[in-house]
């Protein structure tokens, strides 16, 4: 919110000598961050009151130019072309006379032009600064020729920007930022609240002046209208106020409208002026129907809503109330008789019709964090005695008012209860005191606090907001920091320890860490052609997503992984090793979480209950590969990523973890089904790996043969490994062993075997050559392992090694009826 430092020290007398920057402190020291603030633009030299004497119209030029005469002094007058037409002869204006230096450094002095010579400028607001936008030359209600201007338009102050915080919309006003101001500088006691002022030139109301239907359906609370006749539409805005509204952000308009929007940024309570010659009838507030339509204020018509609230009369929609009115009552030049309306409405309908409408207007936003509901009769009383005393009229002793202001509730706190959360000795009087200062009545008996916050605060429900006000206004700074000494902890827990470990192989592997989304597109498994009852379907649908085409929680990493790897490849980055760890979502339960109690701690039944309905979260790891794993150079041609390196990168994860890895051949969408591994512990399949399905690659718009692997985590059994290898001394023996196995037995399922009949003293099995031949047979093929041998307590001979690779060749042979290749 804008406001000058000159208008809160209306409010407080005794704020004399407070400096821009003490002002600014005291902004934040109450709670409210500042944006800033700015002085108005110092303007130099001769700017002086001038009255216009004579204007003669120049017609020999393309757009129209005044010839001006002006007074500025005694017996002084001074000739100044001007293009404006807003002024007449007679009117008060602002003359800059030459050796003057307006803001921005522009300079004026006497010259020639249009054939005449000027002497002087007559400005406008914008051009002195007071505002960034003018619709013509400022004209003053009153002021003596030759009288220095800076004085009468106030040149002399500071405009601070202050942000509001949404749960303290009576902030959005002089009333309301005074306030606090008053409790920062401890002038409490002479602050003068603008709701306590009195008008005596308005009738007490006597009647209602006409009916006014506020439907239940709207959640408004409060409605209030009243009306002042014959007021002379000729009538302008005096100075005082329109100075206001200018360095507030705010248009001067008309009397009427200008009424409404000072009372709005004295108070805080928006208010709509309408022409009572243009309202038929009496007043219904409701809610629109279905293919209604109002053109509003700013020449645009609306598709109204159904949860829009509106205000009609007999002809029909007039308001978009809270929002905006409508041009069809809308005040104009030849208006004499206004209706001023007042009302409360609700915060969250006036929030969503703003953001339908894409309307956010200054009401609005007070609507939005609250308005003081006990407003309504004062701001009426205050915009009715204004507009007299403006365009004089005549005040209707009839005034409607529908709907009670609320009770607040009584909140009990104990009277130390502020010291014992800070840590600080807050004296009685200094709690009570502080409270009251902020509009509570406070009730003390027997050390406790009955307080009644006042109408402005629906924020304030319960002692733990009562003691935020005590502390923020004895100051948060004066609170002291002491940090609490820490027990201490035992490290990170075994899972942290191996997702840790996790992340560190994989880095130290060449990949490269990534954060996936939790959320995925609602498609992917359309895309993947994942069958219908396939687990993966079976995630969290989000209610309320921020994208509609990510409204699923995934169970699985790969889409996000596979974005990142899209994104990257169209910004032209081809070779890419990424991973990424994060928790998954899968349904287990049916039904919405219950909503326990708060008065008690649940039952162990109802802990069970609730958790059950929470989808089960494990931690997943994938790696998706692309394009080049080892790059070319003078040392050779480099290597693309391929499926093989997608399994190695689970067998880091393996070992990282301390677990053994098997992997076995696996029809697995959405990857390959030839190139497809499944990843088993203890028989237990933990994940997939190997290079996409080619369809899907397509799809998904990735690069040919792009690899991936993913694996749950959580389900590896999480066992501390602490190794002691043997160390042997004596040398090792090296044999090899050739086998022809059927084609459809995968070499792991041999290696293992070998393994198994190998015994004790083989020390390690690797597959080194895979050989196919017409002269082996069909269907067939030979698997060559490289077999060590080791003991650790002497030197093995060849006739010892050779019992192990015959009896190894045996049990393969008794499996998969292998047979040893001459």
């Amino acid at each position: 919110m804008l406001i000058t430092q000159s208008w809160v020290q209306s409010l407080l007398p005794d704020f004399a000598g407070v400096t821009p920057a003490e002002l600014d402190a005291m902004y934040v020291q109450v709670g409210f961050e500042t944006e800033g603030y700015e002085s108005i633009p110092e303007t130099t030299g001769p700017l002086v009151l001038g009255r216009v004497v004579a204007i003669e119209e120049l017609t020999e030029f393309k757009k129209p130019i005044r010839y001006c005469q002006v007074l500025v002094g005694p017996d002084q007058v001074q000739n100044i072309i001007c293009g404006a037409q807003n002024f007449s002869v007679g009117d008060i204006v602002v003359v800059a006379l030459p050796g003057t230096v307006l803001p921005g450094g522009f300079e004026i002095s006497a010259r020639q032009t249009y054939g005449r010579v000027s002497e002087g400028m007559i400005c406008s607001a914008a051009e002195l600064g007071l505002t960034t936008r003018s619709s013509g030359i400022l004209t003053l209600d009153s002021g003596e020729p030759g009288a220095d201007a800076r004085e009468v338009l106030g040149l002399d102050d500071t405009v601070f920007d202050v942000n509001i915080t949404p749960d303290r919309g009576y902030a959005l006003s002089a009333r309301g930022l005074s306030r606090e101001l008053a409790s920062g500088f401890g002038l409490s006691a002479v602050y003068q609240d603008p709701a306590l002022a009195e008008f005596p030139q308005v009738p007490q109301p006597t009647s209602k002046l006409i009916g006014v239907e506020l439907r239940p359906e709207t959640k408004a609370k409060r409605f209030g209208l009243r009306r002042v006749s014959g007021i002379d539409p000729k009538a302008t805005t005096p100075w005082w106020l329109q100075r206001e509204l200018l360095l507030s952000g705010q248009q001067p308009v008309n009397p009427a409208t200008d009424v409404t929007n000072y009372v709005m940024l004295a108070l805080g309570q928006p208010m709509h002026a309408f022409d009572a010659e243009k309202i038929s009838g009496d007043l219904v507030v409701r809610l629109a129907r279905q293919g209604e339509q109002l053109e509003t204020l700013d020449h645009v018509v609306r598709k109204l809503d159904p949860e829009d609230v509106v205000i009609c009369d007999d002809a029909g929609i007039q308001s978009l109330a809270a929002v905006m009115g409508g041009v069809s009552s809308e005040i104009s030049a030849d208006t004499t008789e206004v209706y001023f309306e007042a009302a409360t409405w609700d915060p969250i309908v006036t929030a969503r019709s703003s953001r339908r409408h894409k309307l956010s207007s200054e009401a609005s936003r007070r609507f939005e964090r609250g308005v003081d509901p006990a407003l309504v009769e004062v701001a009426l009383d205050m915009a009715c005695a204004l507009l007299q005393d403006i365009a004089g009229g005549t005040i209707s002793t009839g005034r409607t008012v529908v709907g009670e202001v609320p009770v607040m509730p009584t909140i009990r706190m104990a009277v130390s209860r502020p010291g014992q959360i800070a840590g600080v000795d807050y004296a009685p009087e200094t709690v009570v005191g502080r409270l009251r200062e902020v509009g509570c009545k406070v009730t003390e008996h027997d050390g406790m606090l009955d307080v009644v916050p006042p109408t402005w605060r629906p924020d304030l429900t319960e002692d733990a907001d009562l003691v935020e006000e005590v502390l923020r206004l004895e100051g948060l700074a004066d609170i002291p920091a002491i940090v609490p000494t820490v027990s201490a902890g035992k490290g990170l827990t075994p899972a942290q320890k191996r997702r840790r470990a996790i992340g560190h192989a994989l880095a130290y592997g060449g990949y490269v860490e990534i954060l996936p989304t939790p959320f995925i597109r609602q498609d992917t498994f359309d895309t993947w052609g994942l069958a219908a009852e396939d687990e993966r379907r079976n995630a969290v649908a989000v209610r309320n997503p921020l994208d509609a085409d990510y409204a699923i929680v995934g169970t699985t990493l790969l889409p996000s992984m596979l974005e990142a790897v899209a994104r990257n490849v169209a910004r032209g980055m081809t070779n890419l090793s990424l991973f990424g760890q994060q928790q998954v979502s899968v349904v287990q339960g049916a039904g919405m979480s219950p909503m326990l109690s708060v008065a008690q701690r649940p039952s162990d039944a109802e802990i069970a209950g609730l958790l059950s309905t929470l989808p089960y979260q494990p931690l997943h790891v994938a790696t998706v590969g692309t394009g080049l794993i080892e790059f070319s150079g003078p040392w050779g041609e480099g290597r693309e990523y391929s499926y093989a390196d997608a399994i190695e990168s689970a067998k880091l994860v393996a070992r990282a973890a301390g677990v053994s890895l098997t992997v076995e051949n696996a029809e697995y969408l959405p990857w390959h089904p030839g190139r497809c591994a499944a990843l088993l512990v203890d028989g237990v399949v933990v994940g997939h790996a190997g290079e996409l399905h080619p369809q899907v690659v397509e799809r998904l718009g990735l690069p040919k043969r792009t690899c991936a692997m993913e694996l749950n985590v959580s389900a590896l059994p999480l066992t501390q490994v602490l190794p002691a290898p043997v160390l042997s001394a004596f040398p090792a023996v090296k044999q090899d062993l050739a086998l022809v196995v059927p084609e459809d037995v995968p070499a792991e399922t041999v290696r293992q075997t070998i393994i198994a009949g190998g015994g004790d003293l083989l020390e390690t099995v690797e597959l080194f050559d895979v050989y196919r031949s017409a002269g082996l047979g069909a269907d067939v093929k030979s698997l060559a392992f490289a077999l060590v041998f080791r003991a650790p307590d002497r030197t093995l001979t060849d006739e010892e090694c050779s019992v192990g690779r015959l009896a190894a060749a045996e049990l393969a042979a008794k499996r998969f009826g292998a047979h040893m290749r001459a």
